[in-house]
């Protein structure tokens, strides 16, 4: 597989301030605890992104960067894609597509209900929805994001927080 990309869903948030714009919510601590325990399984399956691209909604952000930081990505430089948190599944997909070509492994940090309806477009077994910190790992069969339509591929893993638990 020449190409691998990796849908993960944001952290758990809070919902505790009613009045707070959605895309200024936090993560919670357990969303943080999480988070950083799906970014050392990552880490032992030795993923390495050669980009992480997250929705500019506080948590998504912080997701990333967490998951970066595990990885061996510098946090920092995580980009920014609003349209991650604006469109729909389909237009998240044609940002698929755009991606750099000599970024072989690209992590993207969003949410439900677009992460499950992309992961469903790979999986054999569709989900109901993806849990907060779920990530879907998939590779492609092709040299450029642009082919991945017509790519055959593989998902690689789907793991959550839940699975991990002792």
């Amino acid at each position: 597989m020449a190409k691998t990309l990796l849908l993960a869903r944001h952290g758990k948030s809070s919902w505790n301030q009613p009045t707070q714009p959605d895309h200024e919510r936090t993560l919670l601590d357990t969303g943080v605890e999480r988070t950083r325990l799906v970014g050392q399984w990552l880490a032992r399956q030795e993923i390495m992104p050669g980009l992480v691209v997250a929705s500019h909604a506080v948590r998504a952000l912080d997701t990333a960067r967490l998951l970066a930081e595990a990885l061996g990505y510098p946090p920092g430089e995580v980009q920014v894609e609003p349209g991650i948190y604006h469109q729909g599944a389909e237009g998240v997909y044609e940002l698929l597509v755009t991606l750099p070509d000599d970024k072989d492994c690209v992590l993207l940090v969003g949410h439900n209900p677009v992460l499950t309806q992309l992961a469903n477009l790979f999986l054999k077994e569709p989900v109901q929805y993806m849990p907060t910190t779920g990530v879907v790992g998939v590779g492609f069969d092709c040299e450029k994001w642009e082919e991945i339509p017509l790519a055959s591929h593989k998902v690689l893993f789907l793991i959550t927080p839940k699975m991990l638990r002792p």
